[in-house]
C-alpha cells in the first residue's frame, strides 16, 4: 500500500484515511482542475467528453442546456455565470461516482488514449453491463524531443506507463484514432527508440482497437489541455524514515526482498537512495538478524599449530560411548601433533580419573613430560585432580571454546580414523571393540601421513615398520645375506638413527606447506568477520533441538557485549548480568541496531510536469 502522508494510503485506486475511503485526487486532477473553456472550440470538446457519461448524469440536458446554447448557429460567445454553473456541475459529475468507479479484476481494463499538437491523453476504465466506467484520467504536455515523436505510440507507452499496476497480469484493449500504430509496433527495422518502446509494450497483453476521433472524444478532449500553471510539489524526505519505522510492527514476510520493498515503495514516492534505505533497514530489523544459522562460510581463519619436537604438544579427547565391551564403553585418545603418534584406552566412563590414568601409566613413562596439553573444556578435563597433575608437570593446558571441536581437530580427526578402523574390524553387534583396539592402533600408526609424508611409526622409530605380509612374501629385507649379521644390521641402525633427525626436519617441512596450502584454501571460502570490544553480537545456540512448533523458533541468543579479542579466534563476551565468558567468533555475529532517530532533512522543491 503506498503511503501518501502519516496515517494515510492509497488503496485500489482509493484514498484510505481516518476520514474514510475517498476518490483518489491524483487521478482526477486533470478533470478537477480543468479550466472553463475560453471558445467555441473547447465548448464542443467538453461537451463530447461529458456526453460520453451522460447515463451516469441525471437530468443531463437540462444541466448542460448553457453550455449547448452556445453552440448554436450566429450565437455571440457569452461565458455567463449559467454558464460557468453548467460548467462546474459536470466537472464534478466526471470525477466522483458513478462515473468514477474502482476496478473490477475479472474484467479486462480498456485505455481510451489520443494525442494532439502539444499534449496527449488517456482515460482507464471498464466496460460493465454495457456501461463504461472510468477508473482513472492522465494527460501530459508534451515538450522538447517529445513534440518530434510518433505521437500515437508516445501516449500508448505514457498510458501503460501510467496505470501500470493496473494492467500487469490483465487483458488491455486499447482504443485509438491512429490506424498506422499496429504496424508501428509489428515493423523490424524501427528506430531504436520504437524498439525500446515495442519491447516495454511485450510485457503487457495488448489488444489494439481502432476508434475514429468522434468517437474516443474523452481522450480527445485530454488531449487537447494545455498545461501552462505547471504545479510545484513539495518532496518530503523527512517521510522516508518514518515509513520505513512503520513496517516494523507488520509481518515481515518480504524482510528478504529488499527489491520488493524497494519497487512497491517506489510507486508512490520520490526517493533517489530507496534500495540502499530499504536494505539498512532490513539489516537493523532485530527479528531479521535472529534468523537463518551459520555456515561454511562463517567459519575463522585458520590458525595452525606448528612444532618441531616430537611428543611436546599432545591433544587429549573422549570418544564414544560405544556398545558395552568388557564393561568398556569410552575411549580416550591421545595424539601427538607433530609425529601424529596416538595411544588410546579403553574406559569405563568418560571422567577425570582415567584422563589422569592416561599421563601416569602412558605418556609421563613412555614419552616424557609434554610441554602442552589442548582439550576440549568438558568436565573431565577442567577436573582440579587433573589440572593439578598437568600444574605439576609443568604443561600448559590449552581449553578449545564451547561447541567449537575444531580448536582440537588433531584428536578430533584421529578419533574418527581410529573408530572407522574399528568399524570394519569388529563383529555386528559392535560389542568385540576393546580386543581390537591394540590392532586398531598398529594399523594407525603404520599408515602413511599427508601432512608429514610419512608414517607416525617412521618418524618416532627411523625405520619401516616390518609387517608380517612382508615374511609371508619374502621381502627382500628377511632374505638378505647380512639379515642375520649382527654387525652389519648394527651399522645400518645406526645410519638410520642418523637420518632420524633428518626426516623430522623434513616432517616439519611438510606439515608446514601442508597446513599453509590448507590455510589458504580455506581462507578463499569463508567470510572474514572482525569484531572489537564495545562491539554487539549475537550467538548462535547449537543445542538448541527444535520440534514441531517450535522449529520456527530463533537459535539465536543476545545481544551480548564484546570486551576482549584474541589471535586465536576466542571472543570474550559480557552478558546482562555481568558474567564473563569465551565464545569460538565462528558462532557470532554483529548485531546491529534499530535506528530509532529520525534525523531532519531539507525538502526538495519539485516540479511537477503532469
Amino acid at each position: 500500500m503506498p503511503r501518501k502522508g502519516p496515517g494515510e494510503g492509497i488503496v485500489l485506486g482509493h484514498r484510505v484515511s481516518k476520514r474514510g475511503i475517498e476518490v483518489d485526487h491524483a487521478k482526477i486532477n486533470v478533470i478537477d482542475q480543468l479550466p472553463p473553456p475560453v471558445n467555441i472550440k473547447g465548448i464542443r470538446s467538453f461537451l463530447g467528453h461529458a456526453s460520453f457519461y451522460r447515463r451516469f448524469i441525471k437530468d443531463f440536458s437540462t444541466i448542460a442546456r448553457p453550455l449547448t446554447n452556445l453552440l448554436a448557429k450566429d450565437a455571440p460567445f457569452e461565458f455567463d455565470d449559467a454558464c460557468l454553473k453548467s460548467f462546474e456541475i459536470l466537472k464534478k459529475a466526471l470525477v466522483y461516482a458513478p462515473i468514477i468507479q474502482p476496478p473490477d479484476w475479472t474484467l479486462p481494463f480498456e485505455i481510451m488514449c489520443d494525442a494532439s499538437d502539444f499534449a496527449v491523453g488517456a482515460v482507464l476504465g471498464q466496460t460493465k453491463d454495457k456501461k463504461h466506467h472510468a477508473i482513472c484520467y492522465a494527460s501530459k504536455t508534451l515538450t522538447g524531443a517529445q513534440l518530434n515523436t510518433e505521437k500515437e505510440l508516445l501516449v500508448v507507452v505514457f498510458a501503460i506507463d501510467k496505470f501500470r499496476y493496473y494492467l500487469v497480469g490483465a487483458k488491455v484493449i486499447i482504443y485509438t484514432d491512429h490506424a498506422a500504430l499496429k504496424y508501428l509496433l509489428t515493423k523490424k527495422d524501427a528506430k531504436p527508440r520504437l524498439l525500446r518502446w515495442i519491447l516495454l509494450l511485450q510485457e503487457f497483453d495488448l489488444e489494439i482497437k481502432d476508434k475514429k476521433g468522434v468517437e474516443n472524444s474523452v481522450a480527445d478532449h485530454l488531449s487537447r489541455l494545455q498545461i501552462t500553471d505547471m504545479q510545484e510539489q513539495p518532496i518530503n524526505d523527512f517521510l522516508r524514515d518514518d515509513m520505513l519505522m512503520t513496517v516494523r510492527d507488520s509481518n515481515l514476510w518480504y524482510a528478504n526482498i529488499v527489491n520488493y520493498m524497494a519497487k512497491i515503495w517506489q510507486s508512490g514516492f520520490f526517493w533517489p537512495t530507496m534500495y540502499e534505505d530499504s536494505k539498512e533497514f532490513v539489516r537493523r530489523c532485530t527479528s531479521c538478524q535472529r534468523q537463518g544459522g551459520i555456515t561454511a562460510r562463517d567459519a575463522k581463519p585458520l590458525t595452525y599449530n606448528l612444532q618441531v619436537e616430537i611428543f611436546d604438544v599432545w591433544g587429549i579427547d573422549f570418544t564414544g560411548p560405544f556398545p558395552k565391551s568388557r564393561n568398556c564403553e569410552y575411549i580416550l585418545v591421545a595424539v601427538d601433533y607433530v609425529s601424529k603418534w596416538v595411544e588410546a584406552m579403553s574406559c569405563s566412563a568418560a571422567d577425570a580419573r582415567h584422563a589422569k590414568k592416561m599421563f601416569t601409566e602412558t605418556i609421563l613413562p613412555r614419552f616424557g613430560t609434554p610441554r602442552m596439553v589442548i582439550s576440549d573444556g568438558g568436565s573431565h578435563f577442567i577436573d582440579k585432580t587433573f589440572r593439578d597433575l598437568l600444574r605439576e608437570m609443568g604443561a600448559k593446558h590449552n581449553m578449545a571454546t564451547p561447541y567449537h571441536p575444531q580448536t582440537s581437530g588433531q584428536a578430533e580427526t584421529s578419533n574418527k580414523q581410529i573408530k572407522n578402523i574399528l568399524q570394519k574390524t569388529v563383529n555386528k553387534m559392535g560389542t568385540g571393540w576393546k580386543d581390537r583396539l591394540p590392532y586398531a592402533l598398529w594399523a594407525y600408526r603404520t599408515a602413511y601421513k599427508t601432512p608429514i609424508g610419512m608414517s607416525p611409526y617412521q618418524i618416532v622409530y627411523g625405520k619401516s615398520c616390518r609387517l608380517p605380509v612382508e615374511l609371508e612374501h619374502r621381502a627382500y629385507w628377511a632374505i638378505r645375506n647380512w639379515n642375520m649379521d649382527f654387525e652389519g644390521a648394527g651399522e645400518w641402525r645406526k645410519m638410520q638413527i642418523a637420518e632420524l633427525e633428518e626426516w623430522k626436519e623434513k616432517a616439519y617441512y611438510n606439515a608446514k606447506i601442508y597446513k599453509e596450502r590448507t590455510k589458504r584454501w580455506h581462507e578463499k571460502r569463508i567470510k572474514i568477520k572482525k569484531f572489537k570490544p564495545g562491539d554487539k553480537v549475537l550467538i548462535f545456540n547449537s543445542r538448541v533441538k527444535l520440534f514441531g512448533h517450535e522449529k520456527l523458533r530463533s537459535k539465536w541468543e543476545g545481544p551480548f557485549d564484546v570486551i576482549d579479542t584474541s589471535s586465536h579466534g576466542a571472543i570474550t563476551l559480557c552478558d546482562d548480568s555481568g558474567n564473563i565468558f569465551k565464545v569460538n567468533g565462528q558462532r557470532l555475529k554483529i548485531f546491529l541496531e534499530p535506528n530509532e532517530t529520525l534525523e531532519e532533512v531539507d525538502v526538495i522543491e519539485l516540479v511537477d510536469y503532469e
